[in-house]
């Protein structure tokens, strides 16, 4: 993962990072003298290695002396997070999410990014992208034929059984977006998720969120918001 610089003025100092985790107070009350930030600290000239290997390291804010200048616009936190979510940028990648704010972050093969719940790991989020030179998800097909391969066809196992149970399309700052419900039902085992696709920047992005079918129903409304979050930043 290329991880891109975020400009933080603090008492006159420049430190280039990438902004990771966005609390939900953090942009929608005045922060306290001396709360936390995790931010991950990383430079653009950085090594891949390296890259993947930045800690995370707490920044003390007190009162009056942050100053955050983004790059795309601080407008991007104009909306407020929900209660008991983060916010999750990549700025160098170009997407951002919400995730509920109990879960950790975790290495997941394939995926730029990922996080799970503390102690249901089924229940996670992860967020993959591959070149294309599509240019809009239009340009994919018609959404219903576009949604029943990739569950048919992508998600799911020769041995498993899938079913489409939604579709939805959103238009955010014109970009658009497919999130759709669906099942996979394996002889011992059934899972349940949202996946939401957009493209842009010369990508194709996926952002899959699912718990076991057994927790569907409780966690059904929770990770929906997850789903619809999913927004592609202009890079």
């Amino acid at each position: 993962m290329v991880v891109s610089s975020l400009s933080l003025s603090l008492a006159s100092t420049t430190l280039s990072n990438r902004l990771n985790h966005v609390p939900h107070s953090t942009y929608t009350t005045k922060p306290a003298a001396f709360s936390s930030q995790t931010i991950i600290t990383c430079s653009r000239d950085a090594t891949f290695s390296e890259d993947r290997n930045c800690k995370r390291r707490p920044l003390l804010l007190g009162v009056g002396a942050l100053a955050l200048s983004l790059s795309p616009p601080s407008a991007l936190f104009a909306e407020e997070i929900p209660q008991n979510y983060e916010a999750f940028v990549d700025l160098a990648d170009g997407y951002t999410y919400y995730h509920p704010s109990d879960w950790r972050e975790f290495d997941f093969t394939g995926h730029d990014s990922a996080f799970k719940d503390r102690y249901l790991q089924l229940q996670n989020v992860r967020v993959s992208f591959i070149p294309t030179n599509k240019k809009d998800i239009h340009d994919l097909g018609p959404m219903e034929e576009v949604v029943a391969n990739l569950v048919n066809h992508v998600y799911s196992a020769p041995t498993q059984i899938a079913d489409v149970f939604d579709m939805q399309e959103r238009t955010v700052g014109g970009k658009n977006y497919y999130t759709f419900e669906y099942t996979l039902t394996s002889p011992n085992f059934s899972r349940a998720a949202f996946a939401t696709i957009a493209i842009g920047n010369g990508r194709y992005y996926t952002l899959i969120v699912g718990a076991n079918e057994r927790r569907w129903r409780r966690v059904r409304n929770k990770l929906k918001v997850v789903a619809d979050s999913f927004k592609v930043l202009d890079i």
